[in-house]
């Protein structure tokens, strides 16, 4: 399936340019209005993409649930859809899988069906640290919160599938899955820290969740995507050294690939609403589309899922250690 969106993606000229905003995808697909009565959940709304995320969602007339671990910072961040009667706020701090079984039972009390998940909440290369559990911070955060998550939620998408409209699950990953697998030994990268590489892995256990709830769920009406979202200037950058910011930004591939947060927010909100994806899921998303293979002789940061994006084997063992990890 060639998406309507393809072409745009194929010059960019930098933040700003002519390839689609989130609202703009909304717009496009003439969605205004067309999911009241829908109940989404985005985490992450504090800042960047989740935030514009929430604003084009809104345009849809869906309920929504967003979550920040810092609701004051949210509530700013969010502007006047905060005032919004469709838009409640959830406190989840994805370092914590107490605050994680705590937000969804709040949810829960609001709501018993849900329509659309969309995690998109994350870290990028901190410090070497921790979540309340014991867990690599990013390895915990990006993968394992949202994983105990979903478990958590799954009822509810799964009481919301209809026929016309099955419940969608979006999990933002990277083209950083590419430098990594999941050192199933060793998670923590307990004496060998890489922050990169433990950013990898984190995003290569999004994507393996993903086309794992695709496997397990697709028969009950779920389905699910991974989505890279592009390079965005966001604050999960705050991490990285002035020095590496400054490269990425005088690179001349990087300068044209480089997406505001409304544009970074367009390939969740496609994964999410658009009706040419409905009934499917499984697959790796970027630039508004359905990704194909990465090819090693084009550039590093180029289009495109990693060799063992699709392991089937590996998705399966990593979402058995999940359970165990997040004791369910």
């Amino acid at each position: 399936m060639t998406s309507r969106y393809a072409a745009v993606h194929q010059s960019p000229q930098g933040p700003g340019d002519q390839r689609p905003t989130a609202v703009d995808i909304i717009k496009n697909e003439n969605l205004e209005g067309k999911l009241s009565g829908k109940v989404a959940f985005v985490t992450g709304c504090s800042a960047g993409i989740g935030v514009e995320t929430a604003r084009a969602l809104l345009l849809t007339g869906a309920t929504l649930y967003l979550t920040a671990r810092d609701l004051t910072k949210a509530k700013a961040a969010l502007g006047d859809i905060a005032n919004s009667d469709k838009v409640h706020l959830l406190h989840l701090d994805l370092g914590s899988f107490a605050s994680v079984r705590s937000c969804a039972a709040d949810f829960l009390a609001q709501s018993k069906v849900l329509n659309i998940l969309i995690c998109n909440a994350g870290v990028m290369q901190p410090p070497e640290g921790r979540t309340a559990d014991g867990f690599e911070t990013q390895f915990g955060t990006n993968h394992l919160a949202h994983f105990l998550l979903f478990n958590l939620l799954q009822p509810a998408l799964q009481a919301g599938a209809t026929p016309e409209f099955a419940s969608r699950v979006v999990l933002l990953s990277s083209v950083a899955h590419r430098l990594g697998e999941v050192p199933f030994e060793n998670v923590n990268f307990e004496g060998n820290y890489d922050g990169l590489a433990a950013y990898a892995s984190s995003k290569t256990a999004n994507v393996w969740t993903a086309n794992e709830i695709e496997r397990r769920f697709a028969g009950v009406g779920i389905h699910a995507w991974s989505v890279h979202p592009g390079a965005v200037l966001t604050e999960l950058m705050r991490h990285m050294s002035d020095e590496t910011q400054g490269g990425f930004r005088a690179d001349p591939y990087f300068a044209s690939v480089f997406k505001n947060p409304a544009q970074g927010a367009a390939t969740s909100v496609w994964a999410a609403t658009s009706p040419a994806l409905e009934g499917q899921g499984g697959k790796y998303l970027e630039n508004c589309q359905i990704a194909g293979p990465w090819d090693p002789s084009s550039n590093p940061w180029g289009p495109g899922y990693g060799a063992h994006a699709y392991d089937e084997e590996k998705a399966a063992e990593l979402w058995a250690k999940s359970l165990e990890w997040v004791t369910l």
